[in-house]
């Protein structure tokens, strides 16, 4: 063989030398990036923060548990990943059985965070690149409760919570806000953390409290009962009236000079209380002027003196409807 048939044929071994080498290279390349176990969790975390639930559903391979799914998708689902930031993806690390843990480390509200991830090798594509996924399980559930409603807001979305309580299945990670604003009552917003599958969570509790517009509302009918029960008793002139307040002498009052007055309305206070709302004892004074007549000397003296009262309420709310029954005892 002549020299120059022998520089040809070392020339092609060279050549397919260095483009052997050259796809070795380029497929480790594909393969820890774009065939990287990390893949699958970039996806799902882009579908997380798309409110894309379907596609994070199918990435995360997981089971929906018997519960609410107002938090799988859309709104709910973006504003429950909205928060994320400083993702960093950690290497594979190997779990035996062509299985890897991804881990991810990033923060929630300056929170550090971590998932772990587990995926499994799922088989190959063109002979040489991996494909991986994400080893299936369950999503997991947030309970949430609310005191004396059937309805809340949760990441931003009314949900309804049917005696009070109710189940909600999620993707993690994400934070969810529970909540409740009404005209009448209202709770303080409320935040629960998941970071991952298996990873305990408090049930998020929104204590209902009566707001400033209903306390204001049945202030309101207070006052308008307590006056109109201090004109009938001018009215009907009468020392005894279908009241709270009353008033008690030995003395004989002269008719036509009895007028009644509220010095002092009660304050309003609304709880809670075996599954109803409750106006607490209602505490006020009320004042009494008149001429009154010693029997004995049969002199008149001026009649001016306050008294204290106190009387309980039943408190109904529907809808924008507020109805106050006073309940007196005598």
């Amino acid at each position: 063989m002549s020299q120059a048939l022998v520089r040809i044929a070392a020339g092609w071994l060279l050549g397919l030398m260095l483009a052997v080498a050259g796809g070795i290279v380029a497929i480790n390349i594909v393969n820890n990036s774009i065939a990287s176990p990390q893949q699958p969790v970039r996806e799902y975390l882009d579908a997380l923060q798309k409110g894309e639930g379907e596609k994070a559903l199918g990435l995360l391979h997981a089971s929906v548990p018997q519960s609410n799914a107002a938090m799988l998708d859309g709104t709910a689902l973006q504003t429950a990943a909205a928060r994320i930031s400083g993702v960093r993806y950690g290497d594979a690390e190997d779990r035996g059985g062509n299985q890897v843990m991804v881990p991810i480390d990033y923060t929630i509200d300056g929170s550090q965070l971590r998932t772990e991830f587990l995926l499994e090798r799922s088989g190959t594509e063109w002979l040489f690149f991996h494909k991986w996924a994400i080893v299936p399980a369950a999503l997991p559930v947030l309970n949430v409760t609310v005191v004396n409603a059937n309805e809340a807001t949760l990441n931003g979305v009314p949900v309804n919570m049917p005696n009070g309580r109710n189940s909600f299945a999620v993707f993690y990670p994400g934070e969810y806000e529970a909540s409740l604003s009404g005209e009448y009552f209202a709770a303080a917003p409320t935040k629960a953390t998941l970071s991952g599958r298996d990873v305990p969570v408090a049930p998020l509790n929104l204590l209902t409290e009566a707001t400033d517009g209903l306390k204001d509302a049945v202030g309101g009918k207070v006052k308008e009962f307590l006056d109109t029960c201090a004109d009938t008793a001018d009215k009907e002139q009468k020392l005894q009236p279908d009241c709270p307040f009353y008033h008690t002498t030995n003395n004989r009052v002269v008719d036509g000079t009895i007028d009644w007055s509220i010095t002092e309305y009660p304050a309003v206070s609304i709880e809670p209380f075996g599954g109803r709302w409750v106006v607490a004892p209602l505490n006020g004074k009320a004042r009494i002027k008149a001429q009154q007549v010693d029997l004995f000397t049969g002199a008149v003296t001026e009649l001016n003196a306050v008294h204290d009262f106190s009387f309980t309420t039943r408190l109904d709310v529907d809808a924008d409807t507020v109805k106050v029954t006073p309940l007196l005892s005598y």
